[in-house]
């Protein structure tokens, strides 16, 4: 079957660096579905694993992870799809990628697509949705159900109109919570106010006289979708005392968790990729809440956060979709659709 692959980590610019190639169809056993790919949305992660480094690979790597496309097999022991299935997910790190006719995945960490998206829309949603939806309601332990209580709560979101941002504001308003969000540039405030955004405040200042500016001087929740060391001094300082922090991004330096010690906060990692990587025994808690992110946008609670669309699935137009995604500007999502 065709794929996109690596042998050598290079620059995005470099041809090499994302090439087309023919690999095996793979075959379906245990709880593997194998999936027709229709679509696919570039990640952060995507860039990340592909950036330039000192290693080459024997065979090629195929990279990608979310995707949405129909259900061609399964193996013996699925019980939750067959052939012929819509589906989206966001894969496994720990797996050969979605940049590929066919694709391999555990029925555990997929969800049934969204009748009212098609597949580029929905390809769009499914690592960031995980990611925004984990990080509320499993990390920051926000009810989604308790919107009453809520409501008097507050929550930052910092890089509102990136992709997990961009879930993570529909979801927040969902729960009922007042939402401020960061946003610097124009285009990118109109997104977070079109979202449900209630405040904006600008990452690049200093967080708690925006906040007053909005009669808010501490927040319950923080959810740091960027720069976790530039912004963990604002962070500690408008923490609500026993309130909760998640962050998404790794650090490159120690920070100063004592920060947070007088005010009994708590701090979180989210990373989507956990329950893949580690088997762990609530793996199917991810086609859970894909499913129940389906119904919600099928009752039009929440909507796709696609903004850019590239085809065909090749190597010259990952490239392209990488360079987009290394900018670190884009708001919303690219997919890329495989005509």
């Amino acid at each position: 079957m065709k794929a996109i692959g690596l042998y050598k980590y290079l620059p995005i610019e470099q041809e090499d660096s994302l090439l087309d190639v023919e690999v095996e169809k793979p075959i379906p056993t245990k709880q593997d579905i194998l999936v027709k790919i229709k679509a696919i949305s570039i990640n952060p992660v995507d860039v990340k694993v592909r950036a330039p480094k000192d290693k080459e690979e024997k065979e090629p790597r195929i990279l990608g992870w979310d995707a949405s496309g129909v259900v061609e097999e399964v193996g013996p022991d699925c019980t939750l799809f067959k052939p012929g299935d819509e589906v989206y997910y966001s894969g496994d790190l720990t797996r050969p990628g979605t940049y590929s006719e066919y694709h391999l995945v555990d029925e555990r960490i997929v969800g049934l697509k969204p009748k009212s998206l098609n597949f580029a829309q929905a390809a769009a949603l499914p690592l960031t949705s995980i990611t925004a939806w984990e990080s509320l309601f499993d990390r920051l332990m926000i009810d989604i159900n308790n919107q009453l209580e809520n409501q008097s709560r507050t929550i930052l979101i910092i890089g509102g109109a990136g992709g997990v941002g961009s879930v993570a504001i529909q979801l927040a308003k969902l729960a009922g919570l007042q939402v401020i969000a960061t946003a610097s540039r124009e285009k990118s405030k109109q997104w977070v106010k079109q979202l449900g955004a209630d405040y904006i405040i600008n990452h690049h200042e200093a967080f708690r006289p925006q906040l007053e500016a909005h009669h808010i001087k501490e927040v319950h929740y923080i959810l740091c979708l960027n720069e976790t060391e530039q912004h963990w001094e604002n962070m500690a300082d408008v923490i609500l005392p026993q309130g909760r922090i998640c962050s998404i991004v790794e650090m490159d330096n120690p920070i100063d968790l004592t920060a947070l010690k007088n005010k009994s906060v708590t701090f979180a990692w989210e990373f989507m990729f956990t329950r893949s990587m580690y088997k762990t025994t609530d793996m199917i808690k991810q086609h859970e809440l894909l499913s129940n992110l389906s119904q919600l946008i099928d009752e039009g609670k929440v909507k796709t956060t696609l903004t850019e669309t590239l085809r065909p699935l090749n190597a010259e137009t990952l490239r392209k979709a990488h360079q987009m995604v290394e900018t670190g500007s884009m708001i919303g999502k690219v997919v890329v659709e495989n005509e």
